[in-house]
């Protein structure tokens, strides 16, 4: 009988061609490894069948059957449900091959799966932990009750930034020496600087405007409505003056309404479906990046890929205060940390800039060298490196 392939398992539902700054993680670090030792077991989506025959990669796609974030609590008749299913989708999957370890895009419910695993069959697992993700389980109690364990027989916990890391460390009791910290990264190949192009700019629709971009799905937490808000103060100064909302969400509605009544239709442009290609272009002809982030209840920003994208192209950035956020940036060098629980520091900051040609330049050239400190090629590596430091706890 022939021995079964010895792997790793790589069990996220977030995963491309599925939008997602956890899943894109996944992708960069995983997709530079030896695609003999991962196996990718992932949710499905739309276009993944064109995607998973594009790459080495062995990808099972299943089905995270549930209609809302409360079905992940175990103690109700659909959380038991779920998991049941999830459960044994996953043990399918795993008699194909010799798992010898479990890589979780999540605590909650990968990582809950995971868990079920090593109490059943000795199996490592580790988790990556994005931030918002354990302090929304906080907000529930059965989701605590479910979270505490996970983190407690992790073997590894890969936090995103060190903002993660002492959120695990103050509130959820966690060993210091089985938690790592590594930053996702951006492809700066493919984020790069380039010249003011009127041509790209007039299609675009921003012809001799001076442009802030975010992007960013339209929550609440994400801030749009303080930059709206603020460029109600910033026309005043620079007419000229431009916000590109690019993404969608649910405060479209209410964006579009603030928009409305502080007459600022011809200040801000949604933008909700932008390709790939047009989002780099994006980033390269804007002014300025701002991602006005704040908390909301214990609703945080995890990290906050797209400042480092906007720095790739060599663009200054504002960010907000929210959890790893202003590790994505040098206070004063490439960009300013803002208190955007208000429109002041939001307003103050982008009339500094709009008037400084030479400060935002020099911002600029900053952004990109900092920037490429954070390059998938330095980054992917560093979370293989850490679990081969870390010897797992049995």
């Amino acid at each position: 009988m022939k021995d079964k392939q010895k792997v790793e398992l790589v069990f996220s539902e977030v995963f491309p061609p599925m939008h997602g700054g956890s899943g894109r993680w996944l992708w960069e670090v995983y997709s530079r490894q030896d695609a003999e030792k991962y196996v990718v077991v992932a949710g499905n989506a739309e276009g993944d069948n064109l995607f998973d025959n594009k790459t080495d990669l062995k990808i099972h796609r299943i089905s995270f059957d549930y209609s809302s974030w409360s079905d992940w609590a175990l103690f109700s008749l659909g959380g038991l449900i779920f998991y049941t299913k999830l459960f044994l989708k996953l043990r399918k999957i795993t008699k194909q091959y010799h798992v010898t370890a479990i890589h979780c895009g999540r605590c909650i419910p990968e990582g809950f799966v995971a868990m079920l695993f090593k109490l059943f069959k000795g199996i490592p697992y580790y988790c990556y932990i994005h931030g918002e993700d354990i302090e929304n389980s906080a907000t529930s109690r059965s989701m605590t009750a479910m979270l505490k364990p996970v983190l407690k027989r992790a073997d590894l916990l890969i936090c995103n930034s060190k903002n993660s890391h002492r959120l695990l460390l103050e509130h959820w009791d966690v060993q210091k020496d089985k938690c790592c910290i590594v930053n996702p990264g951006a492809n700066t190949s493919a984020f790069v600087p380039a010249p003011r192009c009127e041509i790209t700019r007039e299609k675009l629709g921003w012809k001799d405007r001076f442009v802030l971009v975010t992007v960013s799905r339209l929550e609440e937490r994400k801030g749009h409505d303080m930059m709206v808000k603020a460029m109600a103060d910033i026309v005043k100064s620079v007419p000229n003056a431009l916000y590109a909302i690019i993404g969608s969400g649910p405060r479209i509605e209410y964006l579009k309404l603030l928009t409305h009544e502080l007459n600022l239709h011809d200040n801000i442009r949604f933008m909700p479906n932008v390709s790939d290609e047009d989002m780099v272009a994006c980033y390269q002809q804007a002014d300025v990046f701002v991602l006005p982030n704040r908390d909301v209840g214990r609703n945080i920003e995890g990290f906050g890929i797209v400042m480092i994208e906007a720095q790739a192209c060599g663009i200054p950035v504002i960010g907000g205060m929210s959890g790893g956020t202003p590790e994505t940036l040098l206070h004063d060098q490439t960009g300013f940390s803002v208190n955007c629980t208000t429109p002041n520091g939001l307003v103050e900051h982008v009339l500094l800039l709009a008037g400084d040609n030479e400060k935002r330049e020099k911002m600029g050239l900053y952004a990109r060298k900092h920037a490429e400190q954070f390059d998938w090629e330095i980054k992917g590596p560093e979370v293989i490196q850490s679990i081969a430091r870390l010897e797992p706890t049995k």
